[in-house]
């Protein structure tokens, strides 16, 4: 891998990767393997639209978008903390939150272009048609995280460079199963865990259910990638397999610097050096990091890439623990929490309903004595 890319020239709003894998075709029309067919009916089952599904008129505090707690900012507790006044602290917030949600944003984005080159690429016509349908679900997601950092939080950051150089590897890559692998094990397994924490942390009604709902979609992907890679790596030579494993601890340390967000340190007038030290302090940075890797790190197992190397990584990016997270119960648990919300919603519009139903049935009483 190359090192970090500086960020894409805001003048020209795009960024262009050469492509490196061949189209393939597939003329085989018959079955495919049930486990990635069952996950491709689910993601026609469980495709929903953005506009209706989400209430977007429910309010966002601008200067605290996620409830987010003074312990959480890297700043907390040094010097530079000392010297912002409560204006500049709420600045502080909505910067970090609209941090978050642009590297959201971009990784999602990303993995829309990844999944369309899965579809692409890939040998086989079931793995082609679930590709399809992720394509379409990244697609709402980064209508999503773009309507929400235009609407409700009002500002943007460009891409990380740790992530667009991931992108640009993952991209430029010939071999087929590499979109796989960068996409749907590193960045959606870090993004899954991620969307999780906030979900589960954030006391903001609007930016729980947006997670929970792109959650709901990305556990299906997550799911798709560990079959379709653990039956192709299974017939993958020891250096193959060897040139995936260092793939992935490049690509796992790229998305441990990305998770700093000195780019939000710097704009509060902390030098570089001075805003990596304090990101790479933060205990509670350091939980976050060892939370976000521990999904991760089960699908590495599952998929064949597991070996020493590997494991050494695991350990320094988690910490020492290096069991990870029990994902089948995990993406249950992720669905259940987004169909929890829906249910809610529709019980509150109901009770709303009956209310207004009632209170015309009593005027109409009134009117009529």
């Amino acid at each position: 891998m190359t090192s970090p890319a500086p960020p894409p020239s805001s003048s020209s709003g795009h960024w262009s990767v050469p492509a490196g894998a061949a189209s393939t075709f597939s003329w085989e029309y018959g079955d495919g393997r049930e486990r990635l067919l069952t996950l491709y009916q689910r993601g026609k089952d469980r495709q929903w639209d953005a506009v209706r599904r989400i209430d977007w008129h429910l309010d966002v505090d601008p200067a605290d978008p996620l409830g987010t707690p003074d312990e959480a900012l890297p700043l907390h507790g040094t010097p530079y903390w000392e010297r912002l006044g409560p204006e500049r602290r709420s600045e502080l917030r909505r910067h970090f939150a609209a941090w978050q949600f642009s590297q959201f944003l971009h990784g999602e984005q990303g993995a829309m272009i990844c999944s369309a080159r899965i579809v692409e690429c890939a040998p086989d016509l079931d793995a082609k048609f679930f590709a399809a349908t992720q394509t379409m679900d990244e697609a709402r997601h980064v209508e999503i995280f773009s309507r929400f950092l235009r609407e409700k939080i009002g500002s943007s950051y460009p891409i990380n460079g740790s992530l667009r150089t991931l992108l640009d590897d993952t991209l430029r890559d010939s071999r087929w199963d590499m979109p796989y692998l960068g996409m749907q094990v590193l960045v959606e397994g870090l993004a899954l865990a991620a969307f999780g924490l906030l979900r589960d942390t954030t006391r903001r009604p609007l930016p729980r259910r947006l997670l929970a709902y792109v959650m709901q979609d990305e556990a299906r992907h997550v799911a798709f990638g560990r079959i379709a890679l653990r039956d192709h790596y299974r017939g993958l030579t020891a250096n193959e397999l060897a040139e995936r494993e260092e793939f992935v601890i490049e690509g796992c340390h790229l998305m441990r610097n990305r998770l700093r967000g000195t780019e939000v340190l710097e704009n509060f007038g902390v030098p570089r050096a001075a805003a990596v030290r304090i990101a790479e302090e933060s205990g509670h940075l350091r939980v976050f990091r060892r939370a976000l890797f521990s999904r991760i790190a089960p699908c590495l197992r599952d998929i064949g890439l597991w070996s020493p190397e590997v494991r050494e990584a695991f350990a320094e990016l988690c910490d020492g623990d290096v069991r990870g997270s029990d994902l089948d119960r995990l993406m249950r648990q992720d669905d259940e929490i987004a169909e929890a919300l829906d249910a809610e919603r529709f019980a509150a519009e109901e009770t709303a309903r009956a209310a207004e139903i009632t209170e015309m049935i009593a005027l109409g009483e009134d009117t009529s004595r």
